[in-house]
């Protein structure tokens, strides 16, 4: 089966309803999949259990070992109306997988969800962006994320994602990222910036903090939502988790120490120098201030840090960054 066409077996292709053409809230769903069998099925229900219904999915399979494509199948024969679509994944990484979904986004999408392949969303996910989003002009690249709620591989809550207290922003996106992909959507403005973006990117850290860094940095606005809309799923195969709680914390504190985020912001600045035009001018300011503030010697090291404003969202986030800038790990 060619992987771009219909997913329907051909006896149920005759058998469908028509697809439902798109309308103006129609939110094109953007799902990376690699070996999601266990906990897939449930993921894409969440998504047909939605109080908003107009939709369709992409779904980027990046060389399953499992049943996930099967999973995919019977999902769109389940659902004839609507537009499900598989696609191969590169096979280089869930950051390339995001890439490579943001070239699928079709003429049609009117709004741009990112998905994983484990969590459950909640029945409201998909209508609080959508009524957030509509507060701000569509001509300007907008995007929203919320807090999740943390749940063991069975559901049983853990707890909640870290609330954030101050507002989103270009000085805080060069130096964190505040919102999970699995909790964003997106407009036509900015799913159009950051499909340019990705034809001109080849590496990235994650394709939400990436997100937060080009909408901020293109001059869009960012929502941020402290109401969780995700159950979000922490388990053994998690390629990202969650932040909140001492262990997560003790886990960046240790990466800091070994580099780790000097790698982060490495990866970062030159993704955004690939896509420098696409930044409001202060903005590709900002960056070669930070640039030039990381590399020089420590006796202005701190000086040309505090004058780029940056800043991360809590005190302790605030006194690692500051403390990352000493050691010459930021």
């Amino acid at each position: 089966m060619n992987l771009r066409d219909p997913l329907l077996s051909g006896a149920a292709r005759h058998l469908a309803l028509p697809v439902r053409p798109p309308g103006s809230r129609h939110v094109t769903v953007l799902m990376g999949v690699r070996d999601g069998g266990a906990f897939l099925e449930s993921q894409l229900a969440s998504i047909a259990a939605q109080r908003h219904d107009d939709w369709s999915v992409v779904v980027s399979d990046d060389g399953s070992r499992d049943d996930s494509p099967e999973t995919v199948r019977r999902f769109a024969a389940a659902h004839p109306a609507r537009s499900v679509r598989l696609v191969p994944g590169p096979r280089e990484g869930f950051q390339a997988n995001y890439l490579r979904l943001l070239l699928e986004i079709p003429d049609h999408a009117r709004y741009v969800a990112f998905s994983d392949q484990d969590d459950i969303w909640l029945p409201d996910r998909l209508c609080r962006g959508l009524d957030a989003l509509a507060t701000v002009d569509p001509d300007c690249p907008a995007l929203y994320g919320a807090r999740t709620i943390l749940t063991d591989a069975g559901l049983t809550l853990r707890g909640h994602s870290t609330r954030f207290r101050r507002p989103p922003s270009f000085r805080n996106a060069l130096v964190q990222s505040i919102a999970g992909g699995n909790t964003m959507l997106m407009n036509r403005a900015a799913a159009d910036l950051l499909f340019k973006a990705a034809a001109r990117t080849d590496r990235i850290v994650s394709h939400d903090w990436w997100a937060y860094q080009l909408v901020s940095g293109a001059g869009g606005r960012v929502i941020y939502d402290d109401r969780p809309t995700v159950l979000y799923r922490q388990h053994g195969g998690n390629l990202v988790g969650a932040g909140a709680g001492l262990r997560p914390k003790l886990r960046r504190l240790a990466a800091l120490l070994r580099g780790d985020f000097r790698d982060y912001t490495n990866i970062n600045l030159a993704a955004l120098e690939g896509v420098r035009a696409l930044l409001a001018p202060e903005n590709r300011a900002l960056v070669s201030a930070f640039r030039a503030a990381r590399d020089a010697p420590l006796s202005q090291r701190l000086g040309m840090l505090e004058r780029t404003g940056l800043y991360r969202q809590t005190v302790a986030g605030t006194l690692a960054l500051w403390g990352a800038a000493v050691l010459r790990r930021l």
